[in-house]
């Protein structure tokens, strides 16, 4: 296994692909790892060398004491970057990698190519939904929220015909740690990245599902709306679309991506 020791964390990550190939950075939503991009590496490390890793709070990462913030979570990233000798890489974030991904390139444009925003948005929630998914969190544990909240991640219809590969998530939303899970929650409810993302200058794509309650098909047009350039895909998934459509999600990801 693979550990980065960084200034405030440590971080688990995996790369696959080849060593001279451009780098693509994938980040985990809330309540995932690194896994959950399973459905994406074969084929996108084809034409690239992957990075994935834990963002802290999650899977094998450390989990730091304290509330989290954006621009911390962008800091794992960019000292993971650098710690790897690793100058410029596309980045591909879903729901809470989003907002990772918005506050990396802003702070480090430098570092960033292509970046994807998926199923996200700049201002993800409300600050009172996050505080009471803190609070239940803290009443009733993961492990027994995990099956309800899976229900709002895949559509009615993936889940009764991928009831194995639908438990997966569940099950590795049941091994996030409560705490992990808490202090990214609270990164979600400080985040409003809504007058800041008209400053991104990376060439953009922003992906989002049109049965997603959790980021809409709107706030996904307003977010592509507000970034100069940026281009728009919708796929017919809930929230974790490139578990429920990965084939979709690839050619996405790829025709973007490799397009020059």
């Amino acid at each position: 296994m693979s550990y980065a020791d960084l200034s405030q964390a440590r971080l688990y990550y995996v790369i696959d692909g080849p060593a001279d190939a451009p780098v693509l950075v994938l980040s985990n939503s809330l309540g995932t790892c690194a896994d959950m991009w399973a459905r994406q590496v074969p084929e996108l490390s084809k034409h690239f060398r992957v990075l994935r890793y834990d963002t802290r709070g999650h899977g094998k990462s450390s989990i730091p004491d304290g509330e989290y913030r954006f621009e911390q979570l962008a800091g794992d990233v960019a000292e993971l970057l650098d710690g790897l000798g690793i100058a410029r890489a596309h980045f591909c974030g879903l729901s809470m990698g989003g907002p990772t991904g918005i506050a990396l390139a802003l702070a480090r444009p430098e570092l960033v190519d292509g970046l994807i925003l998926c199923n996200t948005a700049a201002r993800i929630g409300s600050a009172e939904g996050w505080t009471t998914r803190i609070n239940a969190v803290a009443e009733q544990t993961l492990e027994r929220m995990a099956p309800a909240l899976v229900e709002r991640w895949l559509t009615d219809g993936y889940r009764a015909a991928e009831p194995g590969l639908s438990q997966v998530l569940v099950d590795m939303l049941r091994r996030t740690s409560d705490a992990g899970y808490s202090r990214n929650c609270a990164a979600l409810r400080d985040a409003d990245y809504r007058d800041r993302v008209a400053a991104i200058r990376a060439r953009t794509l922003v992906i989002s599902s049109t049965h997603d309650l959790a980021a809409t098909p709107a706030q996904g047009r307003e977010l592509a709306a507000a970034i100069p350039g940026a281009r728009y895909v919708e796929l017919d998934t809930s929230h974790i679309s490139n578990w429920e459509r990965p084939e979709e999600f690839n050619r996405a990801v790829l025709g973007f991506l490799l397009a020059q």
